[in-house]
Order: C-alpha cells, then sequence, then structure tokens
C-alpha cells in the first residue's frame, strides 16, 4: 500500500500528457511488480491511458476531448537517451516548419544512427533513417535541410524545383559558420545529395570546390531538378 501511494502521488505531480514508463519511478527491485500492477490498476480506473506498450501518459480534458501527448512525448524514448541527444524528427513533419509542405500524416520519421525497423505506436506510423553523422543537438536544423535533398523526392504536395527553392533560401540566410558545417555534414551523404548541395552552393556563390571533387565526374543523378530552378545543375550532372 505504501508503494502503491508512492507511485499514485508521484503520478499526480506529472503534467498531463507527459509519456512515462516504469523505469521513471524510484522504486525498489523487489517492488518493481508491484509497480506494474499498479500502473495496470491506475490505467483501468483511467486515470493513466496507455501510450504504448510499456509506456503510459495522463490525460488531459478540454473541451474539445481527450488530448493525446505530443507527437515529441510519443516518440522521446528515440530523441533522448540518459540525457544524451540521439534522434531528431524529419521527415514532412520537420519539413513542414521549412515550409517545404503542407502535407502532415500520421507518419514520423526519425533520424537515427542506429538502424531500426518501423513500428506502430496509437495512431502513429514511425519510421526511422539511418542518419550518417553523429547526431549533435547543435547540428539538428542542419540535417534537416540536407535530409530534404535527400529525400526530394517523397516530399508530399511538392515539387523536387519547389523544394530547391525553399532549400536555397533557407541555406541562403543560414549564418557563414552554418554553411561551413552544412557543407560538412552533407559530405556524409550519398552522392545525389552531395551534388544538390553544391549545386545550390555554386548559385549562391559560395565555396563548393570540396564537394565537385567528391564526386565521380561521370556519375548522373535523375533528379527531375530543372535549370530554371536551378541554374547549376549542368555542373553537377544533376538531371
Amino acid at each position: 500500500m505504501v508503494i502503491r501511494e508512492h507511485i499514485r502521488q508521484k503520478i499526480s505531480m506529472l503534467p498531463d500528457g507527459v509519456v512515462f514508463t516504469a523505469a521513471d519511478f524510484d522504486v525498489p527491485r523487489q517492488y518493481r511488480g508491484t509497480l506494474i500492477k499498479a500502473l495496470n490498476q491506475f490505467e483501468y480506473a483511467g486515470l493513466l491511458k496507455r501510450a504504448s506498450k510499456g509506456r503510459y501518459y495522463k490525460p488531459r480534458q478540454t473541451v474539445f476531448g481527450e488530448l493525446i501527448p505530443s507527437e515529441n512525448e510519443i516518440v522521446k524514448d528515440f530523441l533522448e537517451k540518459d540525457g544524451k541527444v540521439v534522434g531528431y524528427v524529419t521527415g514532412a513533419r520537420a519539413f513542414a516548419s521549412l515550409a517545404l509542405t503542407t502535407q502532415i500524416s500520421s507518419k514520423i520519421i526519425i533520424g537515427t544512427n542506429v538502424s531500426r525497423r518501423p513500428l506502430v505506436r496509437g495512431q502513429y506510423h514511425i519510421s526511422f533513417l539511418l542518419q550518417p553523422n553523429p547526431i549533435v543537438e547543435a547540428d539538428i536544423h542542419l540535417l534537416i535541410i540536407i535530409d530534404a535533398l535527400r529525400l526530394i523526392k517523397e516530399i508530399p504536395a511538392t515539387t523536387p524545383d519547389e523544394v530547391i527553392g525553399q532549400v536555397s533560401a533557407w541555406i541562403d540566410r543560414l549564418a557563414d559558420a552554418d554553411k561551413n558545417r552544412l557543407m560538412e555534414l552533407s559530405m556524409a551523404y550519398k552522392p545525389y545529395v552531395r551534388a544538390q548541395v553544391g549545386a545550390i552552393f555554386e548559385n549562391l556563390g559560395l565555396e563548393s570546390s570540396k564537394l565537385l571533387e567528391s564526386l565521380n565526374p561521370v556519375s548522373r543523378y535523375a533528379l527531375n531538378i530543372s535549370e530554371s530552378a536551378l541554374p547549376t545543375t549542368p555542373n553537377w550532372n544533376i538531371l
């Protein structure tokens, strides 16, 4: 009973919509069974809702109905571990913040250094994009920009030309240090991505020779990007 009351009190102090697991409770190992049983009982009583297996949250009622946890809460175990950033939200949801698309689905893509299988959590379909660079919080906004070029054919409700135009505008507005860092990060991506970054950099009057030297001069990249959208595409064998 003491353990159960301890669990109830801790739950009462948690904000609504925050996803947690049994590991978040400071309960001695011998009482772990009691903890799991209590969480299941609180769920049955409606005090908690299950976000996915072993993951719970306190529901919040509004005049519009019950609110589910935010997307970041749903996937936060893939974004941070032991206080360290290990992943980031990318794909259409992140690209919308760059004005690259207005179409948002129930699919969440996580950039990660670890290969994982897709999974479903509630209404969300979660997949993973293997990131070739170490994931550092300060680089995430740059990785998302490069990911847009990596997924240029898959961004909904837009065209490659529109993506190039918007990405070019974002890169142009970056500070010089971020531009240099973006180029460094792009070197770890596949050739067709490096070619796009190089063509954008050249079109903006930025140094791009390192990117050009990294590419096979006879390779061609069929990306459906027109010269009117990016005049430097012929120099980078982008079709």
